[in-house]
């Protein structure tokens, strides 16, 4: 009787010890690989880095579209960029241009 009493408290410890491990380790599993894990808070820094060299490409390339947009104003009209212009839209070619054709 004595034994039986304390193969059972033995027993329901060892059984709540390991039910305490395994509700760590879910938890665990979760903190590192779950959707705002160690994991996701890796690619969420990957992606920012990834946008933030967009934008600045982007912002590179308005800045580049402004400059060429401003040279086509009223005010101060660039001839060589209004003669590019008009060349592009109509087709036209001077003889003495070099024109290479995309395949």
């Amino acid at each position: 009787m004595v034994s039986r009493a304390r193969l059972k408290a033995v027993l329901t410890g060892l059984a709540l010890y390991l039910m305490a491990a395994g509700v760590i380790g879910y938890f665990g599993v979760n903190a590192y690989t779950g959707r705002y894990g160690l994991k996701a808070q890796q690619e969420l820094d990957q992606e920012i880095i990834e946008l933030t060299s967009e934008l600045a490409r982007l912002k590179a390339e308005r800045a580049v579209g402004e400059k060429r947009v401003a040279l086509l104003r009223a005010d101060k009209l660039d001839p060589d960029m209004l003669e590019e212009r008009a060349r592009f839209q109509l087709n036209y070619v001077h003889p003495r241009d070099l024109v290479l054709l995309d395949k």
